[in-house]
């Protein structure tokens, strides 16, 4: 189809590579929270302290499923409209997913040393890292429409690259923003939340018409 040979066999089915996805993504999710533990045997005020010194490992495990929650998120968006995957989506998916279990680690670095820049630095440097290979499979499943029975709209293709764009770009500048101040660099990570109420407004209306558009 259009020059390009589909594949057959079973190796090429993007529900596959969906299926592994969701095994990462859990399991990522479910290692962040593995920080959130007290001591046995406190008394009432070893108990409050403990409380109060994990509170930084609470923060940051919610900060982390965010991320991770959203990059699920679009990973399914992404595979919408494909229904086959080749080599060169295979291998960008298994790199986006080995970051991802990869996150866990960061997430632990910034509970415990929040204060230090190569913490944050670390943490920003990992986001971003996602980020950029996740766009990457949205620009290579963008342009291989012969992948799916519907190619993926032109129109929500861009404010896809656009809302990961945008998060790549934030949080690689957070990474020598850290190194002049760590708390300077995870404030300017709240520059997303306008950015992306934008493009997830944005994304659900161009979707919305796409599939109005697809049943007529």
């Amino acid at each position: 189809m259009n020059g390009h040979q589909r594949v057959q066999d079973d190796e090429g089915s993007a529900a596959r590579l969906l299926a592994l996805s969701d095994g990462v993504f859990a399991i990522a999710m479910t290692l962040l929270a593995l920080d959130i533990t007290l001591p046995d045997g406190l008394d009432p005020a070893g108990f409050r302290q403990a409380l109060g010194d994990v509170m930084p490992n609470v923060w940051a495990y919610g900060l982390s499923f965010v991320v991770i929650a959203a990059f699920w998120r679009g990973h399914h968006q992404i595979f919408r409209y494909a229904r086959e995957v080749d080599g060169t989506v295979i291998r960008i998916g298994l790199l986006c997913l080995g970051l991802i279990a990869l996150m866990p680690f960061p997430t632990t670095l910034l509970a415990e040393y929040g204060d230090l820049p190569q913490s944050v630095a670390v943490y920003s440097g990992a986001v971003a890292a996602v980020g950029a290979a996740q766009l990457a499979l949205t620009v290579v499943v963008w342009k291989r429409p012969w992948l799916g029975s519907t190619p993926l709209p032109d129109p929500v293709a861009r404010n896809d690259v656009a809302d990961l764009a945008s998060t790549v770009l934030v949080f690689a500048v957070a990474v020598p923003l850290a190194f002049v101040s760590p708390t300077g660099a995870k404030l300017w990570w709240a520059v997303l939340i306008p950015v992306k109420s934008v493009t997830g407004r944005r994304g659900k209306r161009l979707r919305a018409a796409a599939q109005q558009l697809g049943a007529q």
